[in-house]
């Protein structure tokens, strides 16, 4: 099975690439602009792949407010293509959403089919991007929303505390914001299942367990420490949003039930995020 991923220079990309190997091919934005429609399906006739994972995604929440027209040519108009591309050829697409297509008002985890909202644009364009898929290519696609999603490669919240913890003498994180820390490899674990399978339907893919933003930075610094990343503890204070304000609305509550996932996608584990931390953190030793 030839399987083609999207997106080069991401966290998920990353850890589909160590997985699949060094025969699976990746494009990133030097081999074909994913908004081009001419474009992208000249190169993607060249590989003539059986799967596409769209790893591929503008991801930067608040610029997006701003840089409304780039955010869409990439969350919503390249999906477009690319569910164009596998109708008319046959191809099984796997194609990564977010948490950030609901509105955070729920409290209890969301299900699969639950009714989207999105706050801001970077939602708005992703929940677009899923519509276009599901629209176009509803019987030759798995639709795949996570969260909170780290790795040892690219920026993420994990490495940005472990350098603020580094550089500050304390800190203060979001304690009213809550969802499921999520390791990229598990979601690509979750990606190839989808694929080498080719599972149909939407599905919730994070890590086990929840935990506020807050609760996250004291787990990492806490493991951080006991591995020696860090060496010294400094304090950490739990603030509400309204004291961090960001151009980009967030969910508070955005946990996804996985119930169907966990049946569907048989040759992953679900571990529980504070044990994937620590094996990502092994990593970065």
């Amino acid at each position: 099975m030839k399987i083609l991923v999207i997106g080069r220079s991401g966290q998920l990309s990353y850890e589909l690439v160590r997985l699949l190997g060094s025969d699976t091919q990746c494009l990133g934005r030097n081999d074909t602009d994913i908004t081009d429609e001419e474009a992208l399906f000249g190169v993607l006739t060249q590989y003539s792949p059986d799967v596409i994972i769209n790893a591929a995604a503008y991801t930067a929440v608040d610029k997006a407010e701003q840089d409304i027209a780039n955010c869409q040519a990439i969350n919503t108009t390249a999906v477009q293509h690319l569910a164009k591309y596998c109708k008319q050829t046959g191809t099984f697409l796997v194609h990564i959403s977010t948490d950030y297509v609901f509105n955070g008002h729920k409290g209890i985890p969301y299900l699969p089919d639950d009714p989207i909202e999105p706050q801001g644009i970077y939602g708005k364009t992703k929940a677009e991007g899923e519509q276009a898929l599901l629209s176009l290519l509803p019987e030759a696609s798995c639709l795949i929303r996570t969260a909170w999603v780290y790795s040892a490669h690219g920026n993420n919240f994990v490495k940005t505390m472990l350098r603020l913890m580094k550089e500050k003498d304390a800190l203060s994180v979001i304690d009213d914001q809550i969802g499921s820390p999520t390791w990229a490899k598990s979601l690509a674990e979750a990606c190839i299942d989808a694929a080498k399978n080719k599972i149909v339907g939407v599905y919730h893919w994070t890590d086990e367990g929840v935990a506020s933003w807050y609760d996250f930075a004291v787990a990492i610094q806490e493991l951080a420490f006991d591995k020696s990343l860090l060496d010294r503890e400094i304090p950490i204070t739990p603030i509400p949003s309204s004291e961090y304000p960001t151009p980009a609305k967030r969910p508070h509550y955005s946990v996804l039930d996985k119930t169907s996932a966990r049946k569907a996608f048989t040759s992953c584990k679900p571990t529980h995020w504070r044990k994937q931390l620590s094996a990502m953190m092994d990593e970065l030793k």
